[in-house]
């Protein structure tokens, strides 16, 4: 017998099994939409409005700020955000979505969430909805400490091994 732990025991099989599932899943709903999962958490932090600038939301997402201007461009030039003039500050410009991208923000979060429900489906609801919220318990945990990792980094290194 093995002293290596099982791989049901282990976190990081566990993680990286359960990212690769989901990354698979959701790059199939998400489609075209520019720079796919890392594109629909901007939107979806766009559409929540509680990261107007581009500094808080390349903080909040925890992507490097002249990555973040690249991908900002790219869903501008989709016509799913745009940046507007800070009234309080005009050095500043802040991150809006637009009609459609509020539309499209809409259709993909219940078609990601179909996604994830099937994905999640050894679970039931109140267990799946239970998962969620200690996840993000620990995600904000985890991000407190260590604001400057990418989390798509990290996705994209566990993903590549």
């Amino acid at each position: 017998m093995s002293d290596e732990p099982e791989p049901d025991h282990n976190l990081g099989w566990t993680l990286g099994v359960l990212l690769r599932a989901y990354q698979g899943t959701v790059v199939t709903v998400i489609g075209d939409l520019p720079h796919g999962p890392r594109g629909y958490q901007t939107l979806a932090a766009v559409v929540g409005g509680r990261h107007p600038t581009q500094l808080s939301l390349a903080s909040f997402l925890g992507i490097d700020r002249t990555v973040l201007t690249y991908l900002v461009d790219d869903l501008v030039e989709a016509g799913l955000v745009e940046r507007r003039l800070n009234p309080s500050d005009r050095r500043q410009r802040r991150i809006v979505a637009t009609d459609k991208g509020v539309s499209v923000y809409e259709d993909l979060e219940r078609r990601v969430g179909d996604a994830e429900d099937h994905l999640l489906g050894a679970l039931s609801a109140d267990e799946r909805e239970a998962f969620r919220s200690m996840l993000r318990r620990v995600a904000c945990d985890v991000s407190d400490i260590e604001p400057a990792k990418d989390p798509c980094e990290v996705a994209e290194e566990m993903l590549a091994d």
